[in-house]
């Protein structure tokens, strides 16, 4: 069975820095396509950031705006989202998701098959 944890969520002030965590089982990241969704309270589910299994390709959502790096530790079968210059609107719950066997639009939640249970971000202003 595939399981995915998010750690890293806090509270912070405008202009700091947060990096998640999305540690996985079952399934080699690898080999796999991942990616980092958020949702706000009351909004739905957005794609943030995503990392192609073949190669080194990474996408991003154009809110992003070179404030976010996602990257992928192969030894420790990690997901990892730097993120800077926080901002009080990406206040969310941040979700890891990963897709092996028949990966999608990378920006399309349904892409996914696997997904953890969130780490929270706040952002103060």
């Amino acid at each position: 069975q595939v399981s995915l944890v998010e750690s890293g969520g806090g509270l912070v002030q405008v202009g700091d820095s947060l990096t998640l965590a999305c540690i996985a089982s079952g399934q080699p990241v690898s080999t796999s396509l991942m990616a980092w969704f958020r949702q706000a309270p009351g909004k739905e589910r957005e794609f943030v950031s995503a990392l192609e299994r073949s190669g080194t390709t990474a996408h991003y959502k154009a809110f992003v705006k070179g404030r976010f790096t996602i990257s992928r530790d192969n030894t420790k079968n990690a997901l990892y989202l730097q993120m800077n210059s926080l901002e009080p609107e990406d206040t969310a719950v941040y979700y890891c998701a990963l897709e092996e066997t028949a990966p999608g639009p990378v920006e399309i939640a349904s892409s996914y098959t696997y997904w953890g249970q969130g780490t929270q971000v706040t952002v103060s202003s």
